[in-house]
């Protein structure tokens, strides 16, 4: 594909409002996680925790990486219906509308697309909707059931009518925020998503589909969905800490937020002078052909990996540091590693060149925002030079070690040095539920103008409409109609 920058980046994490305060957290290694604020659940925290184990309708901890209602710039959205609306969209719009204006340069409203993952479960705006709907419904069964009747004033919905669009509208509130007409969509690729819509703005910006994109994600659901869920698939940690690559590590801690890159052609954004913040040259998707929900399958996140190094030209020994996907859930973990092992396997290599390393154990798990935090994260540590430890890290899970490996994990801040005659070069992983995968190539910005012939653009232009569209073939065909 080719070189596409990030050139500005909008984000909001637990105990981060910026990217200064977020690049604290990640090199103090600070742990963000409290207990469930006061009213964000439908009933008593002590009356929803059981312990340790799991219990039917009962979550093992009442710990997250929450995040409370974000201040900041709504754009040309009115303030007070952003305020009225579920919180994921005014997280989405706040990082969306700074993404935007880190750059001076106008961006073209009918070639500017916004793509966002966004976790489609329950937010506390369609839990009170169904709470005021579904809920009326089934105590009036109940009572009528016991002979008594149901005197209770019905209930109202709490949320904005708007809300009931939550799958849809973080994407296209954004783009009304900053009055854009290029196209606003969302996806689910569960904790792979923001990868997706990253993979998905660089490909648009490859085939001239845009000029600029807003690619990101954000998360916040309604967390004692989330909680409870987690709990019951034996994934939450019951000790209330994310412990990534740590045979101490009993599961993952959910957090919240978004991040939102924006997205130019390498070329444009040198010629715009807009400020090159990295540079994407790869974004390799995959599908597990076996593996569960909880069970992740190596072969495909080894498929992502390889396809990302392809499209770059890059050689796995190229890349000094991965932002790994490492959850704390051991499986997982393992899994993974065993994954980077069989990469590197059969390639020069020198022992511990590779650092590892997960935002995870700073701000949680922030599923659809999971990939753009630790993308943001990278784009920090090369503009500080800096490669973060991961914190209070002690020993590999049972079976794994790195003693005879290319990878190393840092236990304190290191400098991240550049290779004779290369620059800094990061990758990052996200890896969803039943095997949907992503692993993204970044490097930091060239320190020179990059060689490049002079194109005449009403060339191009006529390049692209020449050759578009390609010719599509319908190769097969399947459906389902009334009782056939």
């Amino acid at each position: 594909m080719n070189p596409v920058a990030v050139v500005g980046y909008g984000l909001r994490f637990p105990q981060s409002p910026t990217p200064g305060s977020f690049w604290q957290v990640i090199r103090e290694g600070r742990d963000t996680s409290r207990d469930v604020p006061a009213g964000r659940w439908a009933l008593p925290p002590d009356q929803a925790l059981a312990g340790s184990e799991p219990v039917h309708d009962r979550v093992r901890s009442q710990r997250g990486c929450f995040i409370d209602l974000p201040e900041g710039d709504f754009g040309d959205l009115d303030e007070h219906l952003v305020q009225s609306l579920d919180p994921s969209v005014r997280l989405a719009v706040i990082a969306g509308v700074e993404a935007a204006r880190s750059i001076t340069s106008d961006l073209d409203p009918d070639r500017t697309r916004v793509i966002l993952g966004q976790l489609l479960l329950p937010t506390d705006s369609t839990s009170a909707l169904a709470e005021s709907i579904i809920g009326d419904t089934i105590e009036e069964l109940i009572l009528e059931g016991r002979g008594r009747e149901d005197r209770r004033p019905r209930g109202t919905p709490s949320c904005h009518p708007l809300d009931r669009y939550d799958a849809s509208l973080p994407a296209s509130a954004l783009q009304r925020a900053l009055r854009l007409r290029g196209g606003a969509s969302t996806l689910d690729a569960a904790c792979a998503s923001s990868l997706y819509s990253i993979a998905i703005a660089c490909q648009d910006l490859s085939a001239h589909r845009c000029d600029a994109a807003l690619a990101g994600g954000v998360s916040r659901p309604d967390s004692l969905f989330t909680q409870m869920g987690f709990s019951q698939l034996h994934a939450l940690s019951p000790e209330g800490k994310c412990r990534p690559f740590d045979d101490r590590g009993q599961g993952l801690l959910v957090g919240e937020g978004a991040g939102v890159l924006l997205l130019k052609r390498l070329d444009d954004a040198l010629s715009a002078a807009d400020p090159v913040l990295g540079v994407i040259h790869g974004v390799g998707l995959s599908n597990d052909r076996a593996g569960g929900l909880l069970a992740p399958s190596g072969e495909g996140q080894l498929r992502a990996m390889m396809d990302a190094y392809q499209q770059a030209g890059w050689s796995p020994e190229d890349v000094d540091y991965i932002e790994c996907h490492a959850t704390g859930t051991p499986v997982g973990d393992a899994t993974e590693l065993r994954s980077l092992f069989e990469l590197w396997q059969s390639r020069s290599w020198r022992h511990g060149q590779c650092a590892l390393g997960s935002v995870k154990a700073c701000i949680g798990h922030t599923l659809t925002a999971a990939g753009a935090a630790g993308v943001i994260k990278v784009l920090l540590a090369m503009g500080q030079g800096e490669i973060p430890a991961l914190p209070d890290h002690k020993t590999l899970p049972a079976g794994l070690s790195l003693e005879d490996s290319p990878f190393r994990i840092p236990v304190q801040p290191e400098p991240w040095l550049r290779r004779s005659g290369s620059p800094r070069r990061g990758a990052v992983s996200a890896f969803g539920f039943g095997g949907i995968n992503a692993h993204l190539l970044m490097e930091e910005p060239p320190h020179t103008p990059v060689a490049s012939e002079t194109v005449d653009a009403s060339v191009v232009s006529a390049q692209v409409t020449a050759g578009s569209p390609a010719a599509v073939a319908i190769i097969g065909l399947g459906a389902i109609a009334g009782r056939h």
